[in-house]
């Protein structure tokens, strides 16, 4: 009954075993690896983009804050919704790896910007000339930090909003897996098709030790991006470890499926949950995260059962044993029928 993260599920045992493999003899450094080569040939071909620039770091932080320095200049300013990750989980990241770029939040409905919110806000900004932050790039999480997805229509209204200012977009895909189950798009649909100019594709979340590819559909920013990789200290010297962990992930669309697991645990979770009484949703759930309500009891109830979730931004510890306190709910690809029906039935008691 593990629900507090998809970073806190267990590697696929593919992807351990393409490690392993990795160990055996020796591989060129700095990704100059045959493994590395054969990732960017199987993403350009998963993505329909022959042309793309594509790099691997180790971490999600890694891969939105040098594709946003990539994009951004120190005076420039990076719109993103408040419950943006780069806003609310990088620890100023965007800010130190650009240069002192800053972050305008853009109002948010179930965690999404929309093209209204977004067009009233670049408009606002840029407009006190030299005296205030330039209009830098557009970032879009997809699946949002709320558990809710975009749709390829609303990622595309957003970056037609974003040219009309002449602006970048980055498309923070720390679940993007999870984003094209839940759409059944494909990736380039996601992606450059819909106008986004880079996407970080997140492994690390669904199965992976720890790998994100950086892809640019436009490789003019491939050099300085290197660059900025290098000098951020996110350059691997045994980088084949990347490659295998990566290579693994796509091979027979592994990566798809473990998404699918994993929304289809949250899917079964949500199901049971609407169903029992004194439990309240905060938003529709569309991937792999949910967000509900119950009474204080009922959570106490489950942690001491042995349920591991977050309760979010509330206190296990009250008075009141019948005051509603949010639940983040996480499941992973690891995520088995019978736990979720083990959490189910405590609730119901």
């Amino acid at each position: 009954m593990y629900f507090a993260s998809d970073n806190t599920g267990p590697v696929h045992p593919k992807i351990l075993e393409a490690i392993g493999a990795a160990s055996n003899g020796y591989a060129m450094p700095y990704g100059a690896d045959d493994l590395n080569a054969q990732v960017t040939a199987r993403i350009r071909d998963i993505f329909e983009a022959p042309d793309a620039a594509v790099f691997l770091v180790a971490t999600g932080t890694a891969a939105n804050v040098l594709s946003l320095a990539t994009l951004s200049q120190p005076f420039e300013t990076i719109f993103c919704t408040p419950e943006a990750h780069i806003h609310e989980d990088e620890c100023n990241g965007p800010e130190f790896f650009t240069g002192g770029a800053k972050l305008t939040l853009v109002p948010s409905i179930n965690a999404k910007m929309t093209p209204e919110t977004l067009r009233t806000t670049v408009t606002k900004e840029g407009s006190r000339g030299v005296h205030g932050p330039q209009r830098g790039p557009v970032s879009i999480t997809n699946v949002t930090e709320r558990g809710t997805v975009y749709s390829v229509a609303e990622i595309a209204a957003l970056t037609g909003v974003a040219k009309e200012f002449g602006l970048a977009t980055h498309l923070d895909g720390a679940r993007f897996a999870n984003a094209v189950v839940a759409t059944g798009s494909t990736p380039a649909e996601m992606t450059w098709k819909a106008g986004i100019d880079v996407v970080s594709f997140g492994g690390t979340k669904n199965g992976c030790m720890g790998v994100e590819a950086v892809i640019f559909f436009d490789p003019k920013h491939a050099w300085e991006f290197e660059l900025r990789r290098k000098r951020g200290a996110h350059l691997f010297s045994k980088h084949r470890f990347l490659s295998a962990q990566m290579l693994a992930y796509l091979e027979d669309g592994l990566w798809l499926d473990l998404a699918s697991r994993a929304n289809a645990a949250n899917a079964r979770l949500a199901r049971g949950l609407k169903q029992v009484e004194g439990t309240s949703y905060m938003f529709e759930p569309e991937a792999n995260i949910s967000f509900a309500r119950w009474s204080r009891q009922g959570h106490q109830f489950l942690h001491d059962a042995g349920a591991v979730y977050l309760v979010w931004n509330d206190d296990l510890i009250g008075n009141d044993p019948d005051e509603l306190l949010e639940a983040r709910l996480v499941t992973d690809w690891s995520a088995t029928d019978e736990n979720i029906d083990m959490f189910l039935n405590l609730i119901r008691r």
